[in-house]
């Protein structure tokens, strides 16, 4: 899945969580919010697309997850928190090469033919997240539970999936088939990944030993060293170097977004215009991890998810005619399903840590929704999505307000300013109310309560932008006349 990843340790947020974010960059797919009962969470999983089928433990925890509506290529369940406030979102399609595919192949499913007979596939986007994360009670065990899956039954892809809980923040990237690398963010730190194989740093001797911010498959030192992999000089162990790619691809659809997001996040660390420039959109080196200038907000998050290069020559929607507009393929996609993000409030009550930060279309002209998680069941303006097109849906609203703004960006974008204003705001004050009102009666059953309100507040605002933006682009359609204007 084409998508973009932040991640954030918990001494850079603002408040003290960890946030662990991504856009799910799908071709349109519809998506909802949901919470998976235990109940209901197979006990033996079949995939639709490797055809493998795998034996599930007995004890699975609820958990949110945004599935895709229609069921046809499988649950693609994208990302969320479950019981025990263990986030999860999986998972970005990152990069490899030849020499890591020729010594590891992917596991790729093969049809019966003939008398050959059909032989399942491995693991995979589709599949990752209810293997998981109904299992964890920690973002270290998320991390061991997925890479013991990986060695067992392989993979078809190339992914990074990350985890976390009230105190850290892990990133995993499969390696070939069967092999996985996977280090843990430093709480002052984030993380920016845009669909290239991203870890620049790994300490091999603690993730063989105390496993502290290291940990990996069990024969990884072997297998680079019999597929001589290793194209580091000295002692500098990159994996970056190892097991990533290599492309003049790279250079328009993955660098760029690593430059935007590390420009934003660390505008005077660095140079990142003009001659000289420290990094630029096509530099291979952009830092996997840094330290932020300030602390980092959802709304940050949101923003930096969102982008189009805007405030840069490569944004496609500025008026000047620049040879570089538009040559990089934005953050905030047009094709974007849902984007979440993933916060544990570790200074909460139990009952009130987990919030997921939803929304859903094209991040440039949506907003974004907080929930809390501790919840049997979601209000449906999140969760009754259909294949039809409705304005009952959160999603079908975020699409048609896209859709309706980006041909007329000019004149509808403040519009969309206000209402990227207006919803969070309002969602942090409810939040804000609604902790303060459960922690002093030490009562939490109000939390469906307070889903329901936050959620009448985002009908009413999109609904409201829905018919400032339909009026907006009524006014400037083409088909317009009138006699006076001759």
């Amino acid at each position: 899945m084409p998508c973009t990843t932040i991640l954030v340790g918990k001494k850079a947020s603002y408040d003290g969580s960890t946030m662990i974010a991504r856009n799910d960059d799908g071709f349109y797919d519809v998506k909802k919010l949901i919470v998976v009962d235990p109940k209901k969470q197979p006990r033996k999983y079949k995939s639709k697309i490797a055809h493998l089928s795998i034996e599930l433990p007995d004890d699975p925890l609820a958990y949110t997850s945004t599935p895709s509506v229609d069921p046809k290529n499988g649950i693609w369940a994208a990302n969320g928190i479950n019981e025990a406030n263990v986030a999860m979102t999986a998972t970005e399609t990152i990069t490899s090469n030849p020499l890591v595919l020729g010594a590891d192949p992917y596991v790729v499913y093969e049809e019966r033919k003939g008398s050959k007979k059909e032989k399942a596939g491995g693991i995979g986007e589709e599949d990752l997240v209810v293997l998981v994360l109904p299992y964890i009670r920690s973002a270290r065990q998320g991390v061991e539970r997925l890479g013991m899956l990986l060695e067992k039954y392989g993979t078809y892809e190339a992914n990074g999936i990350a985890f976390s809980d009230k105190d850290e923040c892990w990133w995993l990237e499969t390696i070939g088939g069967h092999h996985w690398i996977a280090k843990r963010v430093r709480d002052e730190e984030y993380v920016i990944m845009p669909n290239q194989f991203g870890i620049d740093s790994f300490d091999l001797k603690d993730a063989f030993g105390e496993k502290k911010y290291h940990m990996c498959s069990a024969d990884l030192r072997e297998f680079i060293k019999d597929n001589h992999l290793d194209l580091n000089k000295g002692k500098v162990f990159n994996p970056r170097y190892i097991f990533g790619s290599h492309s003049d691809a790279d250079h328009v659809y993955n660098t760029p977004r690593a430059w935007f997001m590390g420009r934003y996040f660390n505008p005077k660390t660095y140079k990142w215009d003009g001659e000289n420039a420290d990094y630029t959109p096509q530099s291979d080196d952009i830092p996997w991890s840094m330290v932020a200038e300030k602390k980092i907000t959802v709304e940050d998050i949101k923003y930096v998810l969102s982008s189009y290069y805007q405030g840069t020559p490569y944004n496609p929607y500025q008026h000047a005619e620049d040879p570089r507009k538009g040559i990089y393929r934005p953050i905030g996609i047009s094709r974007t399903g849902v984007m979440a993000v993933l916060q544990i409030r570790g200074y909460m009550p139990e009952k009130l840590q987990g919030v997921e930060w939803i929304c859903f279309g094209a991040n440039p002209f949506n907003t974004v929704v907080p929930v809390y998680t501790s919840t049997k069941k979601i209000p449906k303006y999140l969760s009754n999505t259909t294949m039809e097109v409705s304005t009952d849906s959160f999603y079908w609203n975020s699409r048609l307000i896209g859709a309706l703004v980006d041909p007329h960006f000019g004149t509808a974008v403040q519009l969309i300013e206000r209402y990227q204003m207006a919803v969070p705001s309002k969602g942090h004050a409810l939040i804000n109310e609604y902790d303060a009102k459960m922690i002093e009666e030490k009562d939490f059953s109000k939390i469906d309560e307070a889903n329901e309100k936050i959620c009448e507040m985002a009908k009413a605002e999109t609904a409201k932008t829905l018919a400032k933006v339909l009026h907006d682009a009524s006014v400037h359609m083409r088909c317009t006349y009138n006699r006076s204007d001759n």
